[in-house]
């Protein structure tokens, strides 16, 4: 914090020192700028930014030139009410209001109004496969729920990035980005980061136009390297712990979780034990590279309607997180779209699809090599004669263990040598995670919809004469995915390896009208969806906005939203490390809810058997008779669909003749059958007096991890407030802070999916563009409380950070030439975003741009 205050004093002195002569006219076009901007993904219908009825944040160009982020996608995490998590660092997903997570398909993410989802995966991608910087012209973030509009994967919000139009920004620009980062990484050295953009846009004649944009990105992802151990109490009847614990579980070590263990009996006592597994840094290549390319196609009619073809393609090779992590390496996807615009009405088709390459996950191919090498029950028997030998001569108990594990993987394949390499090389071509890790999937979608302003066409006087605006939309979207046999397996008996279709249609009619001199706008949206396998659901939308005079605005809002199962929730078929991962519809999960019993409860069940043969000398049959009441069958069933109810209020308003600009908003929502994962075992019988002694022989039951609903009733509120100030000689201030709570309420059962938000986000920056002759310069100050993440990788608590941005910039105004330096956690103070993830550490770069303004 010194640091920080000490460079923001210095920073500031440096400033007002600076001269600049010509800062009233452009003060006065701030001030209009402010009363004038337009948003148009609130409503979806352009409208003044201060009147919009939802709460919208907006920023452009300027606002990503000032920033001292690497990219415009960096510099969204100091918007209010942003909360951007980190995978990697080719991997970066935004979220408001609660329930982040690192497919985060409650948030969606547009670009020109088209929804960049990754298919299969069920994420939004827009960092990866959307536009460079170069392209962006505007991005629209609307916190909260937009599924009235926008349909059932945004009761978060959602995201539009809006690009550059060739026929108003022709030419060529271009940008070289040049940058370190692991300075100090005690895991690695410093590293070069490399990222070239060109765009190339060309007005052919007044009706055609196109633009092409490229971008190639090198460098080295951030590194996972936490091992606090998961299972620290697995030998606790024993008094082995920390170090001496044989069934330890290191976080970002795999091949070790609770698949990759036994309970066995050694000298008289039982004792788990955990297959050794190797660390992620051993099975992963942590070089990164994004090839991304698009291009546009415009054609405009006589009458000013246009016509558009874009596509947009990427290649990837990164690492990613859910509830494992994995490789993605030549992962392909690709979007194309045609669009319609006119006055009145405009239609979009377009298509997403994408081909995992030779990804592979982490987990699997560590716990994977491990069993190439020697089977488990190989191992395992070595690893009882390593322990009698070494009680034998002597060795104590804790000694005796790490004694066994040195013998039974003696011959093990070593990090880096050519066998390893090797059958790393094998496992990641074989699309089984029993046996290999290879992630095999392709999966598309296609959407059409479209939209039509009737009272810009057919009820013309409606509006002039009564004030009311009714705007009508469409839209249907297919996903087809292709059956791999592992990740995805049509359920269709004999038709196990036909595509799936999954399918969902909907529309939506908005009513608003004005009244009381213009004061007061309402506004009543109902949104209905039809799913392949639900009935038709109904989301409606109830906002007023009343603005007593054109620069102070009120506004609250009431709707309901649902979300569909994603791909992967409804139709997953995975075998993950022994356990099978299978999704909530019932053509696919039929006779597993009803069979099952809570793994937590076996998990329980085991602990107390084995404490009671360890600490009571009970006989194993007598243990288990005596604590079988500890087990609980499975309450949950068959999937459903998740609801929102959602409450807002808010404020906008331009003070101090234009120069500060306001904006406030809280909100609560209240959530119901929440979609998340129960993790439960089905024994391998149907007698009843069987049932504890299979659950107790982890050979004599199968492990299921099941989505489902929670049947938990949890509420979440908070609120938000942001400031911009522009000073006198071109400075402009922000200032906005968050804070988010969770409060669940009936039926709790654990079983909801995380919430996994800091209670407090602050964002402070200060920039100014043209401080003296050119020169510009901004900072960025970043603090986030410490928060609870709950995920089935781990759950743990995430430190509270703080870090500091800074740039200075030059440009040279004859050539079109800008020189900008900066760092992205300029102290250099490694942090986790999320728990499981890597250290995020320091990120130095120069850049040096052509063409942009």
């Amino acid at each position: 914090m010194r640091a920080f205050l000490t460079t923001a004093f210095c920073f500031t002195i440096f400033s007002l020192s600076a001269q600049d002569t010509i800062r009233t006219k452009q003060e006065d076009s701030m001030a209009m700028k402010l009363l004038n901007e337009v948003t148009v993904y609130a409503s979806r219908i352009p409208e003044k930014i201060l009147q919009s009825p939802a709460s919208v944040e907006k920023v452009n160009e300027a606002y990503f030139r000032n920033a001292a982020a690497p990219s415009f996608f960096d510099a969204l995490e100091n918007m209010k009410g942003v909360q951007m998590i980190t995978p990697g660092l080719g991997f970066r997903i935004l979220n408001t209001r609660g329930f982040a997570n690192t497919t985060n398909v409650r948030f969606a993410q547009l670009v020109d109004g088209m929804d960049m989802e990754s298919p299969h995966i069920g994420s939004p991608v827009g960092s990866s496969l959307g536009p460079g910087d170069l392209d962006i012209e505007n991005v629209e973030i609307l916190p909260g729920v937009a599924s009235a509009l926008y349909g059932m994967n945004t009761i978060n919000g959602l995201a539009n990035i809006s690009t550059r139009n060739p026929f108003t920004s022709p030419g060529l620009s271009f940008m070289q980005k040049t940058g370190v980062t692991h300075v100090g990484d005690a895991g690695s050295d410093p590293r070069i980061f490399s990222e070239t953009s060109i765009r190339f846009a060309r007005v052919v004649n007044q009706r055609f136009a196109f633009k092409v944009n490229a971008t190639y990105t090198r460098g080295s992802d951030w590194i996972a390297d936490n091992y606090a151990d998961q299972n620290p109490t697995a030998n606790t009847s024993t008094n082995l712990t920390g170090l001496d614990n044989p069934g330890a579980d290191p976080l970002n070590s795999y091949g070790n979780e609770s698949s990759d263990r036994k309970t066995i009996s050694l000298q008289g006592k039982n004792y788990v034990v955990s297959r050794t597994g190797y660390a992620e840094k051993d099975v992963v290549d942590y070089s990164l590279q994004n090839i991304k390319a698009d291009a546009g196609f415009y054609y405009k009619f006589r009458d000013q309607n246009t016509i558009t073809y874009t596509f947009h393609l990427a290649v990837l090779d990164n690492v990613y997180q859910r509830a494992n992590r994995f490789r993605l390496q030549d992962y392909f996807l690709q979007q194309q779209a045609l669009q319609f615009q006119s006055k009145s009405w405009q239609a979009k088709l377009y298509y997403n699809s994408e081909n995992t390459g030779k990804s592979y996950n982490l987990r699997s191919m560590a716990e994977n090599i491990d069993r190439n090498y020697k089977p488990d029950t190989d191992w395992y028997k070595d690893y009882t004669t390593g322990f009698n030998t070494a009680v034998q001569a002597g060795a104590a108990i804790a000694a005796a263990h790490h004694q066994a594990r040195a013998f039974a993987d003696a011959g093990r394949y070593e990090p880096g040598t050519p066998a390893f390499n090797q059958v790393l090389q094998k496992l990641q071509d074989i699309n089984n995670w029993d046996e290999g890790a290879a992630l095999r999937v392709k999966a598309s979608f296609i959407q059409a919809e479209a939209q039509w302003n009737l009272t810009k066409s057919l009820l013309h006087d409606l509006k002039k004469n009564t004030g009311l605006e009714v705007l009508a939309g469409f839209d249907h979207r297919t996903y087809i995915i292709v059956p791999d046999g592992n990740y995805f397996i049509n359920p269709v008996k004999g038709n196990e390896y036909d595509h799936i279709h999954y399918s969902k249609t909907g529309g939506f009619l908005s009513l608003t009208k004005t009244i009381l001199n213009n004061k007061l706008k309402i506004g009543a949206i109902l949104r209905g969806d039809k799913n392949d396998y639900f009935s038709m659901l109904f989301n409606p939308r109830f906002t007023a906005v009343y603005s007593p005079v054109y620069n102070h605005n009120f506004r609250v809002s009431f709707q309901s939203g649902y979300r569909y199962p994603s791909l992967f929730e409804a139709y997953s078929n995975v075998n993950s490390g022994g356990v099978k991962r299978v999704g909530g519809l019932p053509a696919m999960s039929s006779g597993v809810f009803e069979n099952a019993w809570l793994q937590s409860s076996i998990a329980a069940f085991q602990s107390a058997v084995l404490s009671d043969i360890n600490q009571n000398g009970l006989s194993k049959n007598a243990s288990i008779e005596k604590n079988k009441s500890l087990l609980k069958k499975n309450p949950y069933t068959y999937i459903l669909p998740e609801h929102i109810n959602a409450f807002e209020a808010g404020y906008k308003g331009v003070i101090l003749k234009g120069k500060l600009f306001t904006d406030a908003d809280l909100y609560f929502n209240k959530y119901r059958s929440f979609i998340a994962q129960a993790n439960m075992n089905v024994p391998n019988t149907h007698i009843a007096d069987s049932i504890p002694y299979f659950l107790y022989d982890k050979t004599k039951q199968n492990p299921y991890r099941m989505w489902t609903n929670s049947q938990t009733i949890v509420h979440n509120y908070g609120f938000s407030a942001g400031l911009i100030y522009h000073f006198k000689q071109g400075y402009a201030a922000r200032a906005n802070t968050s804070y988010s709570r969770l409060k669940k309420s009936v039926n709790e059962d654990g079983l909801e999916d995380g919430f996994n938000t800091p209670e407090w986000i602050t964002n402070i920056s200060l920039a100014n563009e043209n401080i003296y002759k050119n020169f510009g310069a901004g900072i960025t100050f970043k603090w986030q409380t410490s928060y609870y993440w709950q995920s089935f990788l781990v759950n743990a608590r995430v430190a509270a950070y703080a870090v500091v941005d800074a740039q200075l910039s030059y440009l040279f105004t004859k050539t079109k030439v800008r020189i900008k330096t900066g760092a992205s956690n300029l102290l250099n103070r490694y942090y986790y975003s999320i728990a499981g993830g890597p250290r995020i550490g320091g990120f130095y770069y120069i850049t040096v741009s052509y063409g942009l303004k």
